[in-house]
């Protein structure tokens, strides 16, 4: 009878593995306290709205692992054309943000919710005697149609615009369609690696918006505006390029950036002693397009006024609206109407932990007709 063969140790390798563990605990506890971290980051509401984590996981980056980050990310889009879980390329040079296209698994009520919030809104401002606009603007998918090559919007989300402005639309808020506008023309109202407006699309932007405004005011304003003559063209990096990580790679392991004309618009003043502001009249509460695509300025020129933008970036459906309405009190006296501008993707997103704060204090149901 041949020998038994013996099982063979595993006692080594349970040891390595053992300590490799002590060791990246030994590390990460080194990190957490000489890491320079404020009490209000790790709040129990940090952790629900997960803030909390990309606070560690900003802290506990261990040396190069930036470098190495962007390494990968560039062999995965230079060899297999992938560009992360947010971010998909349609065309060449073409990128879409993933959740314009689809909406997220798992996700459930929050539209409805949305409808809700908005009915709350509205009804609060117009109880203050303020006017509201709404403005959603179209996802790039919807518009830059060019560049998709076989990617498409999902069916639930193509309808889901329309669905929305017929809510809007029964409940006599006024709100702006932006798409007739911004699907005219053939230069690009997006830019190719940006989910954010080019200066022509956010000309077309302001010009229906403002219109609709001037109409709820009353009349335009006579504010003027010095606009610049465009400058040199100069690369733009598109958020789209660094939400794939991509942001610092080489251009040869990159879409190709996109080159936009900088603007500047300025309102203008006599210079004298006795030069007033106006008064304020408009606010925007709005996206980061408000911020980032001379939405604002352009509109402000379309009011005749100087618009408060008080836009943000991040703000998905409400980050704007509710910090501002946070600062209430301190709104001038002279304010008559507010516009909130956000992206049609924002409707489809899980709801924020803010979003789910102000749902507990309302009724269960809420009808369309209410405002």
């Amino acid at each position: 009878m041949a020998n038994e063969q013996k099982p063979v140790s595993h006692r080594m390798s349970a040891a390595a593995i053992i300590g490799l563990l002590v060791v990246g605990q030994a590390v990460g506890i080194w990190m957490l306290l000489h890491a320079k971290l404020e009490p209000g980051q790790l709040k129990p509401s940090a952790w629900v709205d997960g803030s909390a984590g990309q606070v560690l996981g900003h802290v506990m980056k261990l040396p190069l692992q930036d470098e190495a980050d962007t390494i990968s990310s560039a062999v995965r889009y230079r060899f297999f054309g992938d560009l992360g879980a947010q971010v998909v390329q349609g065309c060449p040079n073409w990128l879409f943000y993933r959740d314009g296209l689809r909406a997220q698994p798992g996700v459930h009520d929050a539209y409805e919710a949305r409808v809700r919030l908005m009915q709350h809104w509205v009804g609060d401002l117009r109880a203050h005697g303020l006017q509201v606009l709404v403005v959603t603007v179209p996802d790039k998918s919807r518009v830059q149609t060019e560049g998709l090559c076989g990617l498409q919007q999902s069916a639930q989300l193509q309808a889901r615009l329309q669905g929305w402005q017929a809510r809007l639309a029964r409940a006599g808020v006024p709100h702006s369609d932006l798409y007739p506008a911004l699907a005219q023309g053939k230069e690009p109202r997006f830019f190719h690696t940006d989910v954010h407006m080019t200066a022509v699309g956010a000309q077309a932007a302001a010009e229906v918006v403002g219109a609709q405004a001037v109409a709820l005011l009353g009349s335009k304003g006579s504010q003027a505006f010095n606009v610049s003559t465009p400058g040199t063209a100069v690369p733009r990096m598109g958020d789209l390029i660094s939400l794939a990580g991509l942001e610092k790679a080489s251009p040869d392991w990159r879409p190709a950036l996109d080159m936009a004309q900088p603007v500047s618009i300025e309102p203008l003043r006599s210079g004298g002693l006795l030069d007033e502001t106006p008064p304020v009249e408009v606010l925007l509460a709005g996206s980061s397009n408000g911020r980032r695509s001379e939405f604002a300025e352009r509109l402000g020129m379309t009011l005749g006024r100087q618009v408060w933008n008080q836009s943000m970036d991040g703000g998905q459906f409400s980050g704007a609206l509710l910090a501002a309405l946070n600062k209430r009190d301190k709104w001038p006296t002279s304010l008559k109407l507010v516009i909130w501008e956000f992206s049609e993707m924002a409707l489809s997103l899980p709801l924020t932990a803010d979003e789910r704060t102000v749902l507990a204090t309302l009724p269960k149901q809420q009808d369309d007709h209410a405002l």
